[in-house]
């Protein structure tokens, strides 16, 4: 087509090209904030709901390493992203949240949150419905807890393994009806009792060492360590990194916990 017929054929449709653009643009917009609606994220609660072991809700006990570290605000974004995605689960799940932060022992601990996260209505799409109302509540108590505890831990270094500990004691006060889904977010350097520092410890190494650490029994648990090698400066080396997952993969093994995760960046999962 030469220029003139293109100019010709141009002005006369120009009024129906203006209408299907508008219609196209709309069209568009739709599609592209359909996913960010409340209706996408009520989808999203449905499945994850459907996903729920009805018959052993989840208590859901948040650890976060509170030592320097890993303290950057950058990281601690990440965290409390990750924080809020569990609490959304549990919530869903009809199960309790324990969270909290920790430094140098199992004395050195502050619980930020405790308790079940109620969803009242006669029916699952009635609950569903209170489920971001219940998240943003807590979140809110969350965060405006984390950085005075953060601020107010006694004692220096880093006792990641003693969580275990008071997560297995947490469970057996919340009942067993319930199952433990341990989640502890920390660089994995720990300086308290086992050194782990960031130097490259080797697979049999990490067993060993894993074996020698006191743990208790954590039968039918879901345990996720996630963090490994996240830090506020420079990142370790990838071999020191390899050696901090197969330490707190053995340790989870020697809990016998049901499920172990050892990762250096969390990723929710449906249950």
């Amino acid at each position: 087509m030469d220029n003139n017929a293109r100019l010709s054929s141009t002005r006369p449709q120009r009024g129906r090209f203006a209408v299907v653009g508008i219609v196209a643009l709309a069209v568009v917009m739709t599609a592209c904030t359909a996913g960010s609606t409340p209706h996408g994220e009520f989808a999203r609660d449905k499945q994850i709901l459907a996903s729920c072991d009805r018959s052993a809700p989840p208590a859901s006990d948040i650890q976060i390493d509170g030592t320097g570290s890993s303290n950057s605000p950058a990281i601690t974004e990440e965290r409390m992203a990750a924080v809020e995605q569990i609490v959304r689960t549990t919530a869903i799940c009809s199960g309790r949240v324990r969270m909290s932060v920790f430094s140098g022992s199992s004395a050195a601990t502050a619980t930020l949150f405790d308790g079940a996260l109620p969803l009242h209505g006669a029916t699952d799409n009635a609950r569903l419905k209170r489920v971001q109302t219940v998240v943003d509540d807590a979140m809110v108590r969350i965060r405006d807890a984390y950085e005075p505890a953060v601020a107010g831990l006694k004692g220096k270094g880093s006792d990641i393994t003693a969580q275990y500990r008071l997560a297995g004691e947490w469970a057996n006060q919340v009942g067993g009806e319930f199952r433990l889904h341990l989640y502890l977010f920390t660089d994995g350097f720990q300086n308290v009792g086992v050194k782990l520092g960031q130097q490259a410890v080797s697979k049999q190494e990490a067993a060993e060492l894993a074996s020698k650490t006191n743990v208790p029994k954590l039968p039918g648990a879901s345990v996720t360590v996630a963090g490994l090698g996240r830090v506020a400066g420079e990142p370790p080396r990838s071999d020191v990194v390899e050696g901090l997952v197969v330490y707190y993969d053995a340790l989870c093994d020697k809990a016998g916990a049901a499920k172990c995760v050892s990762v250096t960046d969390y990723a929710p999962e449906g249950r």
